[in-house]
């Protein structure tokens, strides 16, 4: 039976091969094979298709899928490696797709790891990963997350030949509302529908089922107000007013349990105090735009928070590949900045996404805040994300003087 179940997954490994391929921008460290390498982020986001490239020059190669609901019940880890080496012919290589379904499987790695293995193992549960890596792997592993398509990945997946800075002006709209999840793209699937199915499979099978949540309208509601406010602060006070959430524990819960799912992640505000952080409202942000126009409640599409929600995204990004960290701003007159990134214990860019520059009103409010956080910050790196508006302009304000950087949001992204 278990051996059946290998050789099935061995061809579908050899289908997965054959498809079309888009290149990532993320980087794996295959050259230490004393290191577990580890590939998280949502779901369907091409975690194994990643691995699967990255390691198809190998012929040792010995996959194993835990997505699946024949192996649920695995327990016979020993059984398991007889008939990896049986169906492989005793790879030295592992790639253990989604790993976090296997009972206690952080023991399991780190076993391989000690026996030689070089072992590559991928999960979409960010607390789960993280907690147990740092407990039984510390030292001993690298990691890469990855995300829905980027920019640039939409565009190689979505144009065979180069574009004009016009054609990708133009693109960038599609992105705002396709998102970036490969399949859709690379295949002939209905989006809406595709993107629905994943987001409420996540909720009722990595969620619910996962954390035996008896009610779950409780987290349904909140996700589905979630993805209607993106880009909005909130509190946990009033997250706990909605539905059938009827208390901020509850919610914070939920909260969590989304965030390790990879759907949302929340910005804090910045203080240079880990207490002011701590007791002032939070932003919450999709993993993807598409998930968004998919299944929010929307009268109206909201281009403006859709930018930032782009922006947010793209920087969650690199703020896990390491090296900075940002937030937002906000002053006692409620004046905001959208992006502050915080690099080497100072802050080192401003980021406000304004995406309508025509109206004048909109465009001194977004910048008078910008000014006046450079004054507070010591910060003179000053940006403006816009539709396609392109300056460098020297402004100042009651005193307050800056070099303002205006950049239309495609350019920043293709970057």
């Amino acid at each position: 039976m278990l051996r059946d179940v290998l050789i099935l997954q061995k061809r579908e490994l050899k289908k997965r091969l054959a498809e079309r391929y888009i290149p990532r921008q993320a980087q794996l460290r295959q050259q230490d094979s004393n290191l577990v390498k580890v590939i998280i982020g949502p779901r369907r986001v091409g975690k194994s298709f990643f691995a699967i490239h990255q390691l198809s020059g190998f012929k040792d190669l010995g996959y194993v899928n835990f997505d699946d609901e024949r192996l649920a019940d695995l327990t016979d880890y020993d059984e398991l490696l007889a008939a990896v080496d049986s169906v492989h012919n005793n790879p030295k290589i592992l790639l253990l797709d989604e790993i976090q379904n296997l009972p206690k499987w952080e023991l399991f790695a780190n076993r391989l790891s000690r026996q030689g293995y070089n072992l590559f193992i991928t999960g979409s549960n960010a607390h789960l990963l993280s907690r147990e890596l740092a407990t039984h792997l510390t030292g001993r592993h690298t990691s890469v997350v990855l995300f829905p398509f980027s920019f640039p990945e939409y565009l190689k997946a979505t144009s065979s030949t180069e574009l004009t800075n016009n054609e990708k002006r133009q693109k960038l709209e599609e992105y705002l509302e396709q998102g970036g999840y490969p399949e859709p793209l690379v295949k002939n699937i209905d989006r809406k529908e595709y993107l629905s199915t994943l987001f409420d499979s996540v909720i009722y099978k990595d969620i619910l089922r996962r954390y035996k949540i008896r009610s779950p309208q409780g987290i349904v509601d909140l996700s589905q107000y979630l993805l209607s406010n993106t880009a909005m602060e909130f509190s946990y006070t009033s997250l706990s007013e909605i539905g059938h959430c009827r208390s901020v524990h509850t919610v914070q819960r939920y909260m969590g349990y989304l965030q390790e799912a990879y759907l949302f992640f929340t910005l804090s505000r910045f203080s240079y105090k880990m207490r002011g952080q701590a007791g002032e409202n939070k932003k919450i942000y999709c993993i993807d735009n598409g998930l968004v126009s998919a299944k929010a409640f929307q009268l109206s599409q909201d281009r403006g928070r859709r930018y930032e929600n782009a922006v947010a995204i793209r920087l969650k990004c690199l703020e896990s590949q390491g090296g900075f960290r940002f937030f937002y701003w906000r002053n006692a007159q409620n004046e905001e900045v959208d992006f502050v990134i915080y690099k080497d214990r100072k802050v080192s860019q401003l980021i406000q996404v304004c995406f309508d520059m025509a109206r004048q009103k909109v465009r001194e409010r977004e910048v008078r805040a910008l000014l006046k956080a450079s004054a507070e910050l010591e910060c003179g790196n000053l940006l403006v994300l816009t539709a396609d508006y392109e300056a460098v302009e020297e402004i100042e304000w009651f005193g307050i003087k800056g070099k303002v950087k205006f950049m239309p949001l495609w350019k920043w992204l293709a970057e």
